[in-house]
C-alpha cells in the first residue's frame, strides 16, 4: 500500500480510537427499527450494517457524492462544490471517505454546518486509508456516522469495496458523479444507482481527460449535467423539495490560460502551442500564474488550475488573471 493507503484500526490508538472510545457500537438489521428502506431495493441478502455515530441520519434525506481517488484539480474541486451546496440545502452526503473526490465532498458537507456518512471499504472500527482518519473522526462527532456492511476488523479487499459501492448506489435517492473513468469503480457505483432507478447526476469534463470519460458517457445516457452550481441547486431543490440556506455563486472570467487549463491540464510545450508564444515566455506567464496561486503544476508535470482559481473566491486574482 502506498503512504495514503495505510490502514488504522479504531481500538489500536489514534483520534478515531479516542472519538469512539466508549461509544456504543451499533448493528442493523432487515426488520430492525430504523433500517434504511432503500437497501431493500437491492437484489440478493439485505447487507447488516454496523457502525458508529447516530444510524438515525441513515432515514433522512442523503445525496451520494462520488467520483475518482486519483483527482485532478478540477474533480476535487467539484466535489468540494458538491459537498458544500447539498450541506446547505440540509441533505446529508453520503461517499466512501476514499482519498480524493469522496473524502473532499464530506469535509466540504462538515465545513459547511451539514452532515456526512462515511461507508468504507472494511469495518466500521477500521479506518482507511489513513489520511481518511479526521473524517471519520468529524462525521461520528458532528452528528453523522461510520457505516460499513462488513464484519467488524475487516480489512479492505477489493471485494469489499465492490460490495459497499452498491450501498453507496441504494443508500441516497441522488448521486453526484465529479469524475469518473471507464471503467472504474466509480463509473461502476454510478450504472448501479441509475439501474436502481436513482437520479444520478453528473459534472462534464474535458474530452481529452481520462478521468472525465465515465461521467461525459452517463450524461450522454440520459444522467442530469451539473453545468455549474447554480446548476447543482437546482437539481437538488426539485428531487428532495429542499431550499438552500445559503447562497453565494460567483462567475468570473478567467484569462485565456486558465479557459484552457479548466478544459484540460496541459504541458508547458503544450500551453506555449496554444498561446502562441515561444517556450520562454510561456514560462514567464506560468511563472507569475503561479506566484498568483492561479495554477499548479500537477505530478506528470502538466498544469492546472488551482481549485482557488475554479471556485474564483478572489476577486483580485481574478483581475490580475485577466491577460
Amino acid at each position: 500500500m502506498g503512504e495514503h493507503e495505510r490502514v488504522g484500526v479504531a481500538r489500536g490508538a489514534g483520534s478515531y480510537a479516542s472519538t469512539v472510545a466508549g461509544l456504543e457500537r451499533w448493528e442493523l438489521c432487515r426488520g430492525d427499527p430504523g433500517y434504511p428502506p432503500a437497501l431493500l431495493d437491492l437484489e440478493g441478502e439485505t447487507p447488516v450494517l454496523r457502525g458508529y455515530g447516530d444510524p438515525t441520519v441513515l432515514l433522512e434525506d442523503c445525496v451520494s457524492v462520488i467520483g475518482a481517488r486519483r483527482a485532478n484539480p478540477y474533480g476535487i474541486t467539484c466535489a468540494r462544490m458538491a459537498g458544500r451546496v447539498a450541506a446547505e440545502c440540509g441533505v446529508v452526503v453520503v461517499s466512501g471517505g476514499a482519498v480524493g473526490c469522496d473524502q473532499t465532498a464530506g469535509t466540504a458537507a462538515l465545513d459547511a454546518g451539514g452532515k456526512t456518512v462515511v461507508i468504507p471499504g472494511c469495518g466500521a472500527d477500521v479506518v482507511y486509508p489513513a489520511s481518511s482518519e479526521e473524517l471519520y473522526c468529524r462525521a461520528v462527532r458532528e452528528g453523522g456516522c461510520v457505516l460499513s456492511i462488513e464484519r467488524w476488523g475487516t480489512r479492505p479487499a477489493r471485494y469489499t469495496f465492490v460490495l459497499r459501492n452498491r450501498v453507496i448506489a441504494a443508500l441516497s435517492a441522488s448521486l453526484i458523479v465529479c469524475e469518473a473513468g471507464r471503467p472504474s469503480g466509480t463509473f461502476s457505483t454510478a450504472t448501479t444507482a441509475a439501474e436502481l432507478g436513482r437520479r444520478v447526476y453528473a459534472v462534464p469534463g474535458s474530452i481529452f481527460s481520462a478521468n472525465s470519460q465515465g461521467t461525459n458517457w452517463l450524461i450522454e445516457n440520459g444522467a442530469s449535467i451539473v453545468t455549474d452550481e447554480a446548476a447543482l441547486e437546482s437539481l437538488i431543490a426539485l428531487d428532495y423539495g429542499r431550499l438552500r440556506l445559503a447562497s453565494d455563486v460567483r462567475s468570473e472570467s478567467r484569462g485565456e490560460l486558465l479557459d484552457a487549463l479548466v478544459a484540460s491540464p496541459m504541458t508547458v510545450d503544450e500551453i506555449a502551442l496554444f498561446l502562441r508564444v515561444e517556450l520562454p515566455q510561456a514560462l514567464v506567464l506560468l511563472a507569475e500564474q503561479e506566484a498568483l496561486g492561479l495554477v499548479c503544476r500537477l505530478p506528470d508535470a502538466r498544469f492546472a488550475p488551482t481549485q482557488q482559481a475554479l471556485l474564483g473566491q478572489n476577486e483580485t486574482l481574478g483581475k490580475q488573471a485577466r491577460r
